[in-house]
Order: C-alpha cells, then sequence, then structure tokens
C-alpha cells in the first residue's frame, strides 16, 4: 500500500473526526475529504476500529512532532515559560485545532474502547512529563503536586479555547492568554516561595 495515500487518508480522518465528530467518521467521509475514490479508505482501514487506530496512530505521530519541535535547552525563566505555554495554547485556537477535535473525539470513542483508551494512554501520561521536564528547564519547582496542576489546568482549557464562548473565555481568564500562563504559573509556583 502507498505509505504517501495512507498518511493522506489519516489527515482527512482527523479532519473528519474535527468537523462531523465521532459519528461522522466514516469510511465515505474519509475518502470524501481525502478526495480519492470511494473505497479507498476501506481498503487501507477495512474496519471503523481500523480507521479509529489509524487516526489515533496519526494524532500520536503529530504529538511527538510538535514535542520534537518543542525540543531544546528549554524555556529561560518563568517568563519564557509563560510564553511558551501561551503559545501552545494559540495553536489549540489556531492552526492545531483539528489535531486537538479529533483527539478529544478519540477520548470519547476511548470511553467504549478500552484499546483506544490504552493507546490515547500514550500521549496523556507523557503530557505530565513533559510538563514537568519544562517547569524544571524554566528553574521552577517540578514536583508531581505541581506538575499535575499545570497539566490539569492546561488539558481543562482546552475545550473553552474549542468552542470560544467569549464570557467562558473571560471567566476563565482564556481571553488573555499571556497573562493566563503568567497567572497559572504564579499560582503553582508563587514567585515568594521560590
Amino acid at each position: 500500500m502507498n505509505p504517501d495515500r495512507r498518511d493522506r487518508l489519516r489527515d482527512a480522518a482527523i479532519e473528519v473526526l474535527a468537523q462531523a465528530g465521532g459519528r461522522g467518521l466514516t469510511h465515505r467521509a474519509v475518502d470524501t475529504e481525502a478526495a480519492v475514490p470511494l473505497g479507498t479508505a476501506k481498503n487501507y482501514f477495512p474496519t471503523r476500529d481500523a480507521l479509529l487506530r489509524a487516526v489515533a496512530g496519526r494524532c500520536l505521530e503529530r504529538y511527538r512532532d510538535q514535542a520534537s519541535a518543542m525540543a531544546g535547552p528549554g524555556p529561560a525563566g518563568r517568563a519564557g515559560l509563560a510564553a511558551l505555554l501561551a503559545a501552545l495554547l494559540r495553536d489549540v485556537a489556531g492552526p492545531g485545532r483539528p489535531r486537538v477535535l479529533a483527539y478529544l473525539e478519540l477520548q470519547t470513542e476511548a470511553t467504549r474502547r478500552p484499546w483506544l483508551a490504552e493507546l490515547l494512554d500514550t500521549i496523556a501520561a507523557a503530557d505530565f512529563a513533559a510538563h514537568a521536564a519544562l517547569l524544571a528547564a524554566a528553574g521552577l519547582p517540578s514536583d508531581p503536586a505541581r506538575t499535575r496542576a499545570l497539566t490539569l489546568a492546561l488539558h481543562g482549557a482546552l475545550p473553552h479555547l474549542l468552542t470560544g464562548a467569549p464570557h467562558t473565555l473571560e471567566a476563565a481568564g482564556l481571553d488573555d492568554l499571556d497573562r493566563f500562563t503568567r497567572d497559572l504559573l504564579d499560582t503553582i509556583c508563587p514567585p515568594e516561595h521560590l
């Protein structure tokens, strides 16, 4: 099978999940989104579970690509980390929106498919380790409690950023992502306690 076409189908499946949700993820919809002959997605991914597995795999690849792009010496101090986190959150509401929507749809599907939950667990668990490393690189305490608080706060922000409801964004402080990430770091790692 053609690996480029396979990736094109997996990327199309991410777009379908983002646009139409889990119920809209069909072989026909993926074929249409990928602009390939009908039946192509079914040839590559014969069952719906195979299609879900392919999408989860592609989300994991994209997650790893994003993590690799961030690899390096890490953010310079508290301000650098706040700026990096704000940029990550902006990506959720911007170019990364389809990927994050697809991932959240996959999480919903995973409540009924333990094998899918196991695949997605790799991504979620990696966030905790990545955030601990970012805190440490910025010279901030990176103990498990602070890492959990940071990771869960960022994860909790995702649905609000995706829906973009202005009153909720304002109430959550997500209408100013630079301020949000600064305040979040100040709450988790108060400057006076360093």
